[in-house]
């Protein structure tokens, strides 16, 4: 799919290489890169322009029900004959992007020290739980340019890393919910309910910027339909930390996190501080034993505790976790001090 990036700074510059090749032989044209800013001013611009020419069937999504995105339509205000735009046609039915996502108010983030703005439109926000910036989704979605044309789908419900995906992702989906609950249907399918459903509308610069990525030329914005039905947090090197727990300056940007500075960040780096003791291995290690079928309750996790495994046998249930520990009480854990290595799962 055209929606996953790459983890590291080699792959990026293969792909680039790869989706600048032209088709006719082997050599290649790089895009020369704009000023972020000045290139976000531009496609802003653009954004409010699409937004104020296009209109959606607001009525369809007025009775509640789990709405689909091939129910979304979204047109162009027709023209006359000299190209002016006429008004809205069926307001009673119809309603301009523009009042749909509140055009005066764009939700903004910063990415690469750039002031981002972007709309979202949300049909739905679901009834489950909201998924963390670099965790895993299942999802449906579909991607098209301002045009209306598709440049890339999914067909049936596909599994997604968040942190493989094009930035905006990252800044839209944790802000819808997954789905409430599921059915299993005698086919083999699943039906969801009460689902997150929107569309994003995104500059280049929460896409894929200045690199081509199949039908996607440089500098394009991007507009996604999506339904959001599933999540499970996402842990990527296995040192028992969730993702999301690594972000520590809080930017949403995993890979500027590298406490031990080998070129591997936190999230990637099963050993953060490069002492030669996992991270895992730095934390203390607790175990719960709850008894379901005489009416004992899990355990409520304290901050800086994660779950490493979880069983259930016939009502039992046996909650393995992790957490973290400052043993030299500096106001720093032990997993990012190098000077502290002291190893808790010998004490197993």
């Amino acid at each position: 799919m055209k929606l996953k990036t790459y983890v590291f700074s080699t792959l990026c510059f293969l792909a680039l290489l790869s989706s600048c090749k032209k088709d006719d032989d082997n050599s290649f044209e790089l895009v020369p890169e704009r000023d972020r800013t000045e290139q976000q001013v531009a496609d802003f611009d653009s954004l409010q322009n699409y937004l104020k020419t296009h209109y959606y069937n607001r009525a369809t999504f007025a009775e509640p029900g789990d709405h689909s995105i091939s129910e979304i339509i979204i047109k162009e205000l027709p023209k006359d004959a000299s190209g002016n735009y006429l008004d809205m046609p069926d307001p009673d039915n119809n309603q301009m992007l523009s009042v749909a996502v509140d055009i005066d108010n764009p939700k903004t983030t910063k990415y690469l020290d750039v002031e981002y703005q972007f709309y979202v439109l949300e049909l739905n926000k679901g009834g489950g739980v909201n998924p963390n910036f670099p965790d895993n989704v299942r999802m449906n979605y579909d991607g098209f340019f301002p045009n209306g044309t598709t440049f890339d789908n999914s067909v049936t419900p596909i599994e997604m890393d968040l942190m493989t995906l094009i930035p905006g992702w990252r800044e839209v989906i944790p802000n819808f919910k997954t789905a409430e609950g599921y059915v299993e249907n005698s086919d083999g399918t699943v039906t969801f309910t009460n689902y997150g459903l929107g569309v994003m509308f995104l500059p280049s610069g929460l896409g894929y910027y200045a690199t081509p990525k199949g039908s996607v030329p440089a500098y394009a914005n991007l507009n996604f339909k999506f339904e959001l039905y599933q999540t499970e947090i996402n842990d990527h090197d296995g040192d028992g930390i969730p993702s999301y727990m690594e972000d520590l300056d809080g930017n949403k940007n995993l890979y500027d996190v590298d406490t031990d500075g080998d070129g591997v960040p936190n999230f990637l780096d099963p050993d953060d501080d490069g002492d030669r003791v996992l991270t895992k291995n730095e934390m203390t290690r607790q175990t719960y034993t709850v008894d379901t079928n005489i009416g004992e309750e899990e355990p409520v996790l304290a901050e800086g505790e994660f779950l490493r495994s979880r069983s259930n046998n016939a009502g039992i249930l046996n909650i393995k976790t992790l957490k973290y520990v400052d043993s030299d009480e500096d106001g720093v854990w032990d997993h990012l001090q190098k000077d502290v290595k002291k190893d808790y799962s010998l004490d197993e």
